[in-house]
This record gives structure tokens, C-alpha cells and sequence, in this order.
């Protein structure tokens, strides 16, 4: 039998398949060891076959398996052919994103050592003087059993091993799951469907290999919608995945979901230790665990009967892979939909505008929840005019509205949310006389200033360095401090409402795997309290007692250029604004702008979506941008910057030559200096175009090849279709 493997190595030119002689009874699937380039490495079976086109004497055979059972399966193996298609990526890159690095460096289970009592364990022979001995025995007769470490911490090592050469006790290595989440209240409720809810239960169920869209108002309950789907589907004898779009909503969910499933729920994520990672990829290859929830690296899930695929919030950027292998999670979403023959349901309360374009289009069958759960009303969103307050005389962070609503608030002991979506205490620190601006040694980017700290730091490298006491260039001692962030907002807010507890929730405050979920258990359980967050507090969060939330710099979103600045602006004041009122209890948002007439902030007054939409998809079609038409860059990025250069010149130069040849279907092209120029010490480069979708294919295909043939040393290129960051 002849297998055909992928080597393990990360190499466009050695990213093929190779035949080997398979001596043992294999499947496809399976890791092994193979002999490759004068060393061995371990590779991937995708396929056998009964011959080969190589010469007997060429063959080499395969050392040995690594493993009892295979750790692809077929339909795993049909995926990464689609991303290698799709995405252009190396087939050894997909196969790693389906594997825990523990698999691959050969370290698994964490096992411990476990003490029994047998039933030659007689008391009466043991010394009375033999007090570890004896305490030992009892130990175990009380508690069944404990681990060895336990016993010779408790007890004594000389003791367990006199007691285990008489044979009294036994001592069995077992394995140890390291669960990710280890208190969790398990409470199992019954769901109440209203209506609504139950008729887009009804039509997923009834349905078959059918891609949703749900979208539903916040508060709309759509979370009870998949819940009660994947029970649908879990009584089929099927399995589950649920994406979510931040690793920090993943605490939130998996309670709501064990709530539901109970033990069968693991989570899956990239901040889960190597040993966690392991351990829930192993449940849910052995089908200990049948619902796998997770953000975007979880639709690699090893479960080999999905039943239904969720997205929740799928609007999220996030489900964009910006590093490499670069990939967008929907596409993989739909073919491993396709390839299970199963349902995929896409759901927000402001979707994607290209997925609404979808749905209208039909490709998406459209599900709706315009009503909030309960009967409860959207909250009021109060748009305040900041330049009109500055004519006013108030110069502060806060509008007067903002701080009367939110004296209400607290005096009510209710709680209240303040969302801006930038951290640290200022956004950069300049001199007044000469405009020196603080920027990073190996980024093209201002360094943020951290009051705690006293720092000055790159949110782009994290490099950092001291706070400016004068300026270096001109040796002035007036330094100005640019936009707030988090810390300088809960600062001043902490001068003005002394005796209130003031949370904080952002990159610089959740610094260990449960710190986050610390910080919100934390602030639902004070009344009144006020909690300051970046986009972590924007999505997913439920919390009965929220009445206000401050929005205090809508613009921050709206004014970068990219066609999508107006969409993700209406995106997070959505989302941030659902967060109030979400019970018996109204809720307000005082939304704080410099610009209250633009047709974004009047939309989302009204929580209009489909008044956005159709502005936002006329403008798109207007001027030939997504889903009209396809984005395509390439960056090159390199330490040296002329080599940089030189790559970007000659790449520009063949795709030139290949414009000629697509002419009619190009609507942009352009070589240029990313606007983040330097990031980690190395200079970027980009060319940028536009085209029709009509020869989409043929030319995407094209400028890989020109990017595959293009071979620089010390110089990165990465191919981006629809990047969502342009910077």
C-alpha cells in the first residue's frame, strides 16, 4: 500500500505531497514518522492508494505511526484542501490549525499516580508505632482513594512504599483532565420560547445544509435560539459548534451553556494553557464532549458528526485571521457546513453588511427577533453635542447630561457602563513649542501614556519606555497630553463619585486567564457601581441591574479610512447601547459626539438598522467597494527597508503587466507605504486594487502565482482578500 503524506514542515517548497512505502495497517489520517531530506519529521496520511507513479527504488517507507488512531479525519483533510484553495495558504499550515501543539511535540496526558487499598490490606499487621502507616489506611478507607503526591505530603513516602511492597495498597497512574473552567454553577433551567423565538427554532430544525441569518435586536434573546437548536440537534446523536467573537465572552457563554448541556460543553481557545488545549480537544475527540465552544480557532474543532455550526455576533472583525495562515472564519463555516451536510446559523443585532447583502440576495435564508425578550424596551439614546457644550464653558471629559444621568443612576443604586474604546491615560504626550510626538523606536506608531505606570507604551510591539518630563528635541518643558483612555476616564470619575465602586476592564486590567471573568462576577454584585471598558464590555454581556451607559467618544470610530468606518461606528453603538436596560428596570445612553448630524448617529437614535443598511449599501455600490467588488492587498514587510522596497517594485511591476490584461475589470491599483510603516522593527509595504467579481477567480489565482514566483530573501508577503484592516 502506498501512502500519500504532508511532511510537517513549514516550506512553500517542500509544501506537496509525498508517497511512501505504508508497510502497517494505516488510515487516513494517522501521524507518522517519516524519513525526509537526510532527517526524520513527522507527517500526515491523506490518502492511500494501491501504486505509485515513483520507481520502487525511489520509495522510501514510513518509520512508524505516532499515535493508535488517526488525528485527522477525511472530512478535517477535505477542509484544509478548501482553505489551501480558498486562502492560498500551505496545506502543513491548515493541518496545524486542527491540532493542539501537544499533539504535535509528542506530549499528551497529564497523569497522575492514584492510591488504592487492596483487599490483602490488613490493619491488624501493621505496628502499632507505625503511625504514617496506619494514617495511611485510614486515610483511604475514608476517602477511597488520593493521589501519591497527597499521601507522602500528608503522610510519609517511606510509609506508601512499605505499605505497597506488603501489597495493602495499589497504586494506578491515571489521567487528570486540566479543565479550563473549574467552578462554574451548574443550575439546569428550562428555556420558555416566546413566539418569535420558537418559529426561528422551528425553521433551523426543519431544515438541511440551509445557511441562516438571525438577526435579532439586543436583548432579543438569540442565545435561547441556539440553545434550544443544538438540543435539537444533540438528540439527533449529532455534535455542536458555537463560535464566539472574543475570547473574553467565552467564560460568560460556556456557563450559560453548561447550564443547559452540562459536562458536554468544552471550550476551545488559543489563551487556554497547552494542557487545557490538549485535554478538551481530546473530549471532544473521543465524544466525551459533543459541543465545542470557542472564538475563531474553534471551527477546527476534531468532531466528525456536526449537527449545526454557530456564529454568534458574527459581525466581529475578529473572525478575520490577520496573521498567517490568514483565513475568514464564515468561509471555513460554510464549506465544513457543506461538508457535514449540516445547518449554519449566522446571528447579530447589526450584521455583517455583506452578510445582510446575502441574505437579501437569498444566498442567507433570514431569520428576525425585532423585539426585545420579556416585552423590555430598547433604551433612550440622548445624543449630546459636544462642541456645543465646549461653547458652554464645559472643557471636561463628560457632557452636564452625561454626569446628571449618571448622579440619577447611582443614586438609584443601579449600575452604569462607560464605554470608550481606547485604553491607557492618554492617547500620546507632544510638546507644545516644537510638536515633538513621543513615537516608538520600532514602530510607526505614538506611544500611549500610562498613568499607573508612569509609563509611555506601544500597543503595537509593547515596548516601553519613561513618560516625558520635558521634550528631547527642544528641551521645552510644556507637554501636552492627547485623547483620553480608560485610566484618565476612571480617574475622573473617581474624583466626582468618591464613595462608588469604579471598575476597570480593558487589555491592561485583564492580565491573567480569570481576570477577566473576576472583574464582571466583581461588578454584578455591587449596586451602585460603575464599570469603564474598551470593546470588552461592548457585546454579549447581560447584567439585570445596568440602567446607563456613557458612550464618551463615538467619533473615535468613524474617521479612519476605511469604507467600513460608518458601519463598525453603527456597530458598536448598537451594541454598547444594548447593554442597558436588559430587565424590568429602562435604560438610558448618553452617546457624546462632536459631529450629532451625521447620518450614522440619526440611524442608531432609532436603532435602524435597515435604514443604515440601505444607506450604506447604496454608497458601496455607488462607489465599487465590498460586496460590490473584491479588496485585494498585498503587504511585504521586511527589517530592511530597501529590500522592502525592491519587492514592492517588482511584484508592482507584474501585476501592472497583468492589469493590461483584465483591464475592464479593474477599478483601483496602487503601490504605496502601509499606513503603518514600520511595525516591530520591520518597514511595510502594500499594493492595493479593486476588481469586479467577475473574473474574481482567474485573477486572485494569478496575483499568487506572481506572489509565489516573486523569491526575496528576509522579506514577508501575505495575500489579504477583503482585509478588514487596512493600517
Amino acid at each position: 500500500m502506498i501512502a500519500e503524506v504532508i511532511v510537517d514542515i513549514l516550506n512553500s517548497n517542500v509544501d506537496k505531497i509525498f508517497d511512501y512505502n505504508c508497510r502497517e495497517v494505516l488510515e487516513v489520517g494517522h501521524r507518522v514518522l517519516v524519513p525526509f531530506g537526510g532527517r526524520n519529521t513527522q507527517g500526515y496520511i491523506i490518502k492511500l492508494k494501491a501504486s505509485s507513479t515513483l520507481e520502487k527504488d525511489k520509495l522510501k517507507d514510513i518509520i512508524k505511526p505516532l499515535d493508535e488512531t488517526p488525528v485527522l479525519t477525511p472530512k478535517m483533510i477535505e477542509l484544509c484542501f478548501f482553505m489551501k484553495d480558498r486562502f492560498f495558504l500551505r496545506l502543513a499550515d491548515t493541518i496545524r490549525l486542527f491540532l493542539p501543539p501537544q499533539i504535535r511535540s509528542d506530549l499528551g496526558h497529564k497523569t497522575v499516580n492514584i492510591v488504592t487499598l487492596t483487599d490483602k490490606c490488613d490493619i491488624s499487621k501493621i505496628k502499632s508505632n507505625a503511625k504514617a502507616q496506619l494514617g495511611i489506611i485510614l486515610h483511604l478507607k475514608e476517602a477511597g482513594s488520593d493521589s501519591t503526591a497527597n499521601i507522602n505530603n500528608k503522610f510519609s513516602s517511606a510509609a506508601l512504599k512499605k505499605l505497597s511492597e506488603l501489597g495493602f495498597v495499589k497504586i494506578t497512574p491515571q489521567n487528570v483532565l486540566r479543565r479550563p473552567i473549574k467552578t462554574l454553577t451548574v443550575e439546569h433551567k428550562d428555556i420558555t420560547l416566546t413566539p418569535q423565538q420558537q418559529e426561528c427554532v422551528d425553521l433551523i430544525n426543519k431544515a438541511k445544509n440551509t445557511a441562516f441569518l438571525l438577526h435579532g435586536v439586543t436583548g432579543s434573546g438569540k442565545t435561547e435560539v441556539y440553545i434550544s437548536a443544538i438540543k435539537n440537534v444533540l438528540a439527533k446523536g449529532k455534535s455542536a459548534i458555537f463560535l464566539v467573537p472574543e475570547i473574553s465572552l467565552t467564560p460568560q457563554m460556556l456557563s450559560r451553556f453548561t447550564n443547559a448541556f452540562g459536562d458536554t460543553v468544552a471550550l476551545l481557545h488559543s489563551s487556554l494553557s497547552a494542557g487545557e488545549r490538549y485535554d478538551e480537544f481530546y473530549r471532544l475527540k473521543t465524544g466525551q464532549a459533543k459541543i465545542a465552544i470557542g472564538a475563531r480557532s474553534c471551527i477546527f474543532a476534531p468532531l466528525d458528526d456536526v449537527g449545526l455550526i454557530v456564529i454568534d455576533e458574527e459581525h466581529d472583525s475578529s473572525y478575520f485571521s490577520e496573521n498567517n495562515p490568514r483565513y475568514y472564519t464564515h468561509e471555513v463555516a460554510r464549506m465544513l457546513a457543506h461538508i457535514h451536510g449540516c445547518n449554519l446559523v449566522l446571528g447579530s443585532a447589526t450584521p455583517n453588511v455583506e452578510s445582510f447583502f446575502k441574505a437579501q440576495q437569498h444566498i442567507y435564508k433570514l431569520l428576525t427577533l425585532p423585539n426585545r425578550a420579556g416585552g423590555a424596551e430598547l433604551p433612550q439614546i440622548i445624543i449630546t453635542d459636544m462642541l456645543s457644550e465646549i461653547r458652554n464653558g464645559n472643557t471636561g471629559i463628560f457632557s452636564t447630561v452625561f454626569l446628571k444621568e449618571l448622579e440619577n443612576c447611582i443614586k438609584n443604586e443601579k449600575q452604569a457602563m462607560i464605554f470608550i474604546n481606547r485604553r491607557g491615560y492618554a492617547s500620546f504626550m507632544m510638546c507644545k513649542e516644537c510638536g515633538y510626538v513621543a513615537k516608538c523606536t520600532d514602530c510607526d506608531v505614538s506611544l500611549v501614556y500610562h498613568k499607573e505606570e508612569d509609563m509611555l507604551k506601544c500597543h503595537y510591539c509593547g515596548k516601553r519606555f519613561r513618560a516625558l518630563t520635558g521634550c528631547p528635541a527642544c528641551k521645552s518643558e510644556y507637554i501636552r497630553q492627547g485623547a483620553v483612555g480608560t485610566q484618565r476616564v476612571t480617574e475622573e470619575l473617581g474624583k466626582i463619585f468618591k464613595d462608588v465602586p469604579i471598575l476597570r476592564l480593558d487589555n491592561d486590567t485583564v492580565t491573567g486567564k480569570d481576570s477577566y471573568g473576576k472583574i464582571l462576577e466583581q461588578f454584578n454584585s455591587l449596586s451602585p457601581a460603575i464599570l469603564v471598558g474598551t470593546q470588552m464590555i461592548a457585546k454579549g454581556h447581560d447584567f439585570n441591574n445596568v440602567t446607563l451607559v456613557g458612550i464618551i467618544d463615538a467619533d473615535l470610530s468613524l474617521h479612519f479610512s476605511d469604507f467600513r468606518a460608518t458601519e463598525r461606528t453603527f456597530q458598536l453603538i448598537t451594541q454598547v447601547s444594548g447593554r442597558a436596560g436588559r430587565s424590568r428596570h429602562s435604560g438610558k445612553v448618553i452617546l457624546q459626539t462632536y459631529f450629532p448630524k451625521h447620518f450614522v448617529y440619526r440611524f442608531a437614535h432609532n436603532y435602524d438598522y435597515m435604514a443604515f443598511y440601505k444607506k450604506d449599501i447604496n454608497l458601496r455600490e455607488v462607489t465599487k467597494f465590498p460586496p460590490f467588488a473584491k479588496i485585494l492587498r498585498i503587504l511585504i514587510s521586511s527589517e530592511n527597508e530597501q529590500k522592502a522596497i525592491d519587492v514592492t517594485r517588482e511584484i508592482n511591476i507584474k501585476i501592472s503587466a497583468l492589469k493590461s490584461k483584465y483591464n475592464s475589470d479593474f477599478i483601483y491599483f496602487q503601490a504605496m507605504k502601509s499606513p503603518r510603516g514600520r511595525i516591530k522593527n520591520k518597514f511595510r509595504y502594500q499594493i492595493l486594487m479593486r476588481f469586479f467579481l467577475k473574473s474574481e477567480k482567474e485573477i486572485v489565482t494569478d496575483i499568487h502565482k506572481i506572489v509565489d514566483d516573486t523569491k526575496f530573501r528576509d522579506v514577508s508577503l501575505f495575500v489579504e482578500l477583503n482585509p478588514q484592516n487596512l493600517s
